[in-house]
């Protein structure tokens, strides 16, 4: 039956990397037991093949402008498997450079959140998605930079402190 919460454990990591297009070129085993892919499958797909549609835009735009500028970033994501379950990852994504400092790929390590965290991500997410039904990714950006200049702290700051 679809729609089922899948878990790993707290000491496996999801490991993934994609090139400059967000195109798999490699998973670990886990990556791919977790999905539900086969390796072929997955290999040059594009890493949206496992969005879910619960995942406000507005994540990925700032996840994207992030690691195109050769910055980090922490994120909480919720992925789609190949038959409907998901599963929640706590996402570390990072660029990988050439000797000349140029972006040559993206490498994204992935472990399980906690439970605390989702309490606060689950509502969030819900609160963004609804603004982006309504008002598109603008109106959804705006919501998110409002809650957290309420809050008194950077989206890292935020997101670090679950």
């Amino acid at each position: 039956m679809a729609n089922q919460e899948l878990t790993f454990g707290e000491e496996e990591f999801i490991v993934s990397k994609t090139d400059l297009k967000g195109k798999i070129t490699y998973g670990n085993s886990l990556f791919m037991t977790m999905s539900g892919y086969s390796e072929t499958e997955l290999l040059h797909q594009p890493h949206n093949i496992l969005r879910h549609e619960d995942m406000p835009a507005v994540v990925f735009k700032l996840l994207w402008s992030r690691i195109k500028a050769g910055e980090e970033i922490f994120a909480y994501v919720k992925n789609k498997t190949k038959n409907g379950d998901y599963y929640w990852v706590f996402a570390h994504v990072t660029p990988s450079f050439d000797h000349n400092r140029q972006i040559t790929n993206f490498h994204s390590v992935r472990r399980k959140p906690s439970l605390k965290a989702l309490d606060t991500i689950k509502p969030l997410y819900a609160t963004l998605l609804q603004k982006e039904k309504s008002g598109g990714i603008t109106a959804s950006e705006e919501a998110l930079n409002t809650i957290l200049k309420e809050k008194g702290v950077t989206y890292d700051e935020f997101i670090l402190s679950l």
